[in-house]
């Protein structure tokens, strides 16, 4: 219960600072997507079952609060956490370049997947343009923001079993 309880306080924080914070810092030309670096962290550091819920979650507020048909962004971020799950057998907490690896693909599959069924279906083939201008800043920062987010979920992670370790032994004693 607790860890649904954090998983959902930081779903709000990120996209809080995700959709209030970044468009209002002049110099970004794009905002780093700190859903995608939530989903995909918590599904490579906890597994398929926390990275479906977290991609649940997340999902969920971006569909409540961006317009498109409901479930369009759920589904995409239920997905990623289940495939991020899957290299959970490959985590080391100190292995920093498969985090960054999966941050990049994920992104890049998120972007494509938004101009796929957002934009490629009405008609709108500018590919190249949308390439340079929306998915390669969004990638980039995304990429390097992962190299501090992912550290401090890394860290929240760590507390969390920390404390359920701790409360394991405590009612078994």
């Amino acid at each position: 219960m607790r860890r649904l309880v954090i998983n959902l306080v930081l779903a709000i924080a990120a996209f809080i600072i995700q959709s209030c914070v970044f468009p209002q810092i002049p110099f970004l030309s794009a905002a780093p997507n700190l859903m995608l670096i939530l989903t995909f962290s918590f599904g490579f550091i906890c597994g398929k079952d926390a990275g479906m819920l977290c991609g649940f979650l997340c999902g969920v507020l971006m569909d409540l609060f961006y317009s498109g048909p409901f479930g369009f962004h759920t589904l995409f971020y239920v997905w990623m956490g289940y495939a991020n799950g899957i290299f959970t057998k490959y985590y080391y907490e100190d292995y920093i370049p498969l985090p960054l690896i999966l941050s990049l693909v994920n992104d890049l599959a998120y972007n494509l997947y938004i101009y796929i069924f957002l934009f490629l279906i009405r008609n709108r083939l500018h590919f190249l343009y949308y390439f340079r201008e929306i998915i390669l800043p969004e990638v980039i920062f995304t990429t390097l923001m992962t190299l501090v987010i992912y550290r401090v979920f890394l860290f929240i992670t760590r507390k969390m079993e920390e404390l359920e370790k701790r409360r394991d032994t405590d009612f078994v004693s």
